[in-house]
């Protein structure tokens, strides 16, 4: 006989996803809605250059610095929450970027301050980069952790739509603001107010995340006072294969989703010449339609297993750049062809890496480790999967006198260095870690 605690029934489960569910996304709006903006604005206003591709590279380094402090708040929140519990890391981690976030729509230009903008900025983006370090992990384990086990890959996906509607409402309020606004008024203030909305957002999503519980399993192990003194350490004797092979399949979900959601929107304005407001739409339906099909493929990886699914997702996705590139380049400007060009490989296909992922990432790690083991892997391999790729891809395209094939064989490479490791995931043991504790 279980007792209630051991297995949540329904409604809890519903509570704790959509808590999940609202605070990843508030977290991925905030994080986004600096990508988004980077290439278009902070180039322009915070680091002003004779080249304008320098001035793009600058801000787009500090768009990675982002992704380079995330593995600190993975570390440091995944310790916490490995000892103290999931939940209380998830409140402080939604503020922490909440207010990063709405302080970054006041700081004052470099025509208006000098070098203290973007230095200004750096730090922001630091304490953005840190707070969703421990947020990703979090959220992703509250749902796998109250999910049942035949429906894990399921459950864990649902926060992951949290990247598409944080996504979505990023790219859909600065193309709002865009269409709006004239380029005078949208430069001036009119992106402040995309970093000011998140002072709302964070209010709500602080309502919902105070209302939830620590899952059963986290409880088990604080029942049972397993919790270990620094479960970074124990992480790495017991599973270094494990961090390695994860990482190793992250590559290629960092590398394609900044390729098409960030990098993309710079070059369809500025070489393929459509509007600002055309290449965010684009971006914006690709987001919409990652909602439906990332629970798909979290369940698909139910029935025929994570690894399958991964594997093969990385190496269609990656190969699709291809013809995606091709369509942009000869669109003509045709709008609908470039949007087609963005949402299948995007939209659809990204969507098989990117929808088993948080459940794949769980499997390699008891819940002694989990929190720390998923954080480190997932954010530590950020920083050369994704934080670094739009300088990559900008230099790429340089470097390939403006023409994108160069980016695509990058993309190539780093979809069968995924699914390598995702195949060896595939062969590996489960972890034999602490078990739940028993009914009483």
């Amino acid at each position: 006989m279980e007792t209630k605690h051991s297995t949540p029934d329904e409604k809890a489960i519903r509570k704790v996803v959509i808590s999940a569910l609202v605070g990843a996304s508030i977290e991925w709006y905030d994080f986004f809605l600096y990508g988004v903006v980077a290439g278009i604005v902070f180039n322009k206003l915070y680091f002003p250059a004779g080249d304008p591709v320098i001035a793009t590279l600058l801000a787009y380094t500090t768009f990675a610095v982002g992704f380079v402090t995330r593995p600190l708040g993975g570390v440091i929140f995944g310790h916490f929450g490995d000892k103290i519990g999931r939940k209380s890391m998830l409140v402080i981690t939604l503020m922490i970027m909440g207010v990063a976030t709405f302080l970054i729509g006041l700081v004052p230009t470099y025509a208006q301050i000098g070098i203290g903008a973007p230095l200004l900025l750096l730090l922001l983006r630091v304490l953005q980069g840190i707070g969703l370090g421990g947020e990703w992990g979090g959220a992703v384990l509250m749902a796998y952790e109250y999910a049942p086990k035949e429906k894990r890959g399921f459950y864990a996906s649902l926060p992951q739509i949290g990247l598409a509607i944080g996504l979505c409402m990023a790219s859909g309020v600065v193309a709002l603001l865009s269409s709006l606004l004239t380029d005078a008024q949208f430069l001036a203030w009119g992106w402040r107010v995309a970093f000011l909305l998140s002072g709302f957002m964070v209010i709500v999503g602080m309502y919902i995340r105070l209302t939830i519980q620590e899952t059963p399993e986290f409880a088990a192990v604080k029942a049972r006072n397993a919790e270990l003194r620094i479960p970074f350490a124990d992480m790495i004797r017991r599973y270094p294969g494990n961090v390695l092979k994860g990482m190793g399949a992250r590559y290629i979900d960092g590398v394609f989703f900044n390729v098409f959601a960030v990098f993309s929107i710079n070059y369809l304005t500025n070489t393929i010449k459509i509007s600002r407001t055309e290449a965010l739409l684009g971006v914006m339906a690709s987001a919409l339609v990652m909602i439906v099909t990332i629970p798909y493929f979290g369940r698909l990886s139910d029935r025929v297993g994570r690894a399958r699914v991964y594997m093969w997702g990385s190496l269609i996705t990656a190969l699709a750049s291809f013809p995606a590139f091709w369509l942009m380049t000869h669109s003509d400007g045709n709008v609908m062809l470039i949007w087609l060009s963005i949402i299948i490989p995007f939209g659809i296909l990204y969507a098989a890496i990117y929808g088993p992922e948080a459940a794949l990432f769980c499997d390699l790690f008891d819940a002694t480790v989990r929190y720390t083991g998923i954080s480190f892997v997932y954010q530590f391999s950020g920083i050369f999967a994704s934080g670094i790729t739009p300088i990559i891809a900008t230099a790429l395209l340089r470097s390939g006198g403006g023409q994108p094939w160069q980016i695509c064989w990058y993309v190539v490479f780093a979809g069968a260095v995924s699914a390598f490791c995702a195949w060896l995931i595939g062969r590996s043991p489960a972890p034999a870690g602490l078990a739940p504790a028993p009914a009483r």
